[in-house]
């Protein structure tokens, strides 16, 4: 039984706000104070003067699957560093030396080094937010290789060729069932949506793309918007812990706000989560909704989403900040992989070599370096965007951190993004370097609001699990999981945030004054719903025509992924 004793606790779930107080946990779970006067704790961690959070989480990044194994292929450079031993454990640590393992670091860090880094941040659980349902063994293989740290992923399903026969064929029940089988073979945890019906078009015409809800997809005469309130309405009724995970179409596009609008109009009714926002909530570009001209009108439109957002509790969103730096762009969107690389090429930048692939009827990718400047007017306005739906969006239960690691920075970046959060002078000090015209395309210098401690832990913890129906995660009432971060304050919020005091994973201190300490495997988080198998009975016979697998062979075995945690969806 392990005591920590006098901590400054922020646990918004449980409505605690900087209270001072102990924390008991056993079994590797927080439990309540034991009422028998004579129980005495085997260890007892003096947390007076320390913040204590539950364990972070986040629930959009990409660490496992094909696309991530081509970008650490693609950025050898990135590994020729000298912090290449991340683990070498003191002898007066005791224990096994080969506990912990080696890894390297870049833009997309190994399986190991990207568990430790994380947990050295003091995050505990994670979730990749797109892998081919195909190659769900590879990413559970390398999931299973990510220790210290909970684990899940979201399968693509927003350009699967069954999905939309069920949609053109009008049958929303064999839809239902076919997403509850999938996410049971693949041991995934949510259904994600890249550029509905857009990949398939990439796909089928070269160059190809949709850019409006309402185009056709050849071959399946469908809709984006048919594809979206299909799928999000088989989530909803099977009740499924966390809804569809929506990538909108025309990311990165000038003009892209009004197709961001109309997607969040078109999931009335629905619970639907809408991933890197800060992509879609571009002005400009001659679009319908009152914008006139090319790339130079660019300018934020973030007003009206987050005001959309304000007004309608179905919907909530992570943001995708840019934070300025080398990084990689990996995507499920080809059609956007083939853009930024043409534009990369023309403007003699660092994207001269571009990887992009074909993953049979599910989906697609692309893969390129990136670099974001705060000298560079887009870069920074991207950057600006960001940070304001972090600032516009009034609840804070219904925006969540993250940078889409790597897309937008390295998840290593989240103590900068706090800061940038709590300390308004030093977000104006970095507003300053950007070009003076980025001053006219948003509204950023005009905000004044500071996130509080408790605002931090709901948007990097407490609210991503209940976004993703975690109920043992993101508190630390009696029954949580007893994954527990301890900061020694600091008035340089980036420096309190990088640097934990202790980390404690279910019950086990696992990393220490920056050193890890231990690494536990780990649970792999999937979902299970209700199945309709009888509703599919042509499926073997899709699969013999369309896959270059038997349909036996696809999904993974119980025995395969060992150490799980499932969570049950149901009627909704």
């Amino acid at each position: 039984m392990l005591k920590i004793e006098g901590g400054t606790v922020y646990d918004p779930a449980n409505g605690i706000d900087g209270e001072v107080r102990d924390l008991w946990v056993d079994g590797g779970r927080v439990i309540d104070a034991p009422t028998d006067p004579n129980a005495k704790p085997s260890r007892t961690i003096d947390a007076r003067g320390l913040i204590v959070m539950p364990g972070g989480i986040d629930m959009h990044c990409h660490i496992a699957g094909p696309k991530v194994s081509a970008a650490r292929k693609m950025r050898p450079d990135g590994k020729r560093l000298r912090e290449q031993a991340l683990a070498r454990r003191p002898p007066q640590w005791g224990g096994d030396r080969a506990a912990l393992r080696s890894g390297t670091l870049g833009g997309v860090p190994s399986t190991f080094a990207t568990a430790y880094k994380y947990a050295g941040l003091g995050y505990t659980t994670v979730f990749d937010a797109a892998v081919p349902p195909i190659a769900a063994r590879q990413a559970h293989q390398e999931l299973a290789d990510t220790p210290c740290l909970d684990k899940g992923f979201f399968a693509l399903v927003g350009n699967n060729r069954y999905a939309m026969e069920c949609l053109k064929a009008g049958e929303p029940d064999r839809l239902r069932a076919y997403l509850a089988w999938l996410l049971k073979k693949t041991k995934a945890y949510a259904p994600k949506l890249v550029n509905p019906g857009g990949v398939e078009v990439w796909k089928q015409r070269a160059s190809g793309n949709v850019e409006g809800l309402d185009d056709r997809v050849p071959a399946f005469d469908v809709t984006p918007r048919q594809i979206i309130r299909g799928l999000a309405r088989a989530a909803n009724e099977l009740g499924l812990p966390h809804p569809v995970h929506l990538h909108c179409n025309q990311l990165g596009m000038p003009g892209n706000w009004s197709t961001t609008l109309d997607t969040m109009r078109s999931l009335e009714g629905y619970r639907s989560h809408l991933t890197h926002i800060q992509f879609h909530s571009y002005g400009g570009g001659g679009n319908a909704g009152g914008d006139n001209g090319d790339e130079a009108t660019l300018r934020s439109r973030v007003e009206p989403l987050a005001a959309y957002v304000n007004a309608n509790p179905n919907v909530s969103v992570d943001v995708g900040q840019v934070m300025f730096g080398a990084t990689m762009n990996l995507t499920g969107d080809g059609p956007l992989g083939h853009f930024l690389h043409g534009v990369s090429r023309r403007a003699g930048g660092a994207a001269q070599r571009w990887y992009s692939s074909d993953t049979e009827v599910e989906s697609g990718c692309g893969v390129l370096p990136m670099n974001y400047k705060n000298k560079n007017l887009f870069n920074a306005l991207q950057w600006a965007v960001g940070l304001e739906w972090y600032l516009m969006v009034d609840d804070p239960w219904r925006v969540v951190m993250s940078t889409d690691h790597p897309n937008g920075g390295s998840f290593l970046a989240y103590p900068e993004l706090v800061r940038l959060l709590m300390d308004r002078t030093y977000r104006a000090d970095v507003l300053r370097t950007c070009p003076d015209t980025l001053l006219d395309r948003c509204q950023l210098a005009d905000l004044d609001r500071e996130y509080s401690l408790r605002e931090i832990a709901i948007i990097t913890r407490a609210g991503p699990a209940r976004l993703l129906g975690l109920p043992n995660k993101g508190h630390l009432g009696a029954g949580a999981d007893a994954d527990i971060t301890l900061y020694t304050p600091n008035t340089n919020q980036s420096v309190m945030f990088e640097l934990p005091h202790l980390v404690i994973k279910a019950g086990e201190v696992i990393v220490e004054g920056g050193e890890v300490r231990s690494a536990p495997t780990g649970k792999t988080l999937h979902a299970v719903a209700p199945q309709e198998d009888d509703l599919l009975a042509d499926l073997p016979a899709f699969f013999e025509q369309h896959y270059s697998i038997p349909m036996e062979h696809y999904g993974v075995g119980e025995e395969e992924v060992p150490l799980t945690e499932v969570v049950r969806g149901g009627s909704a």
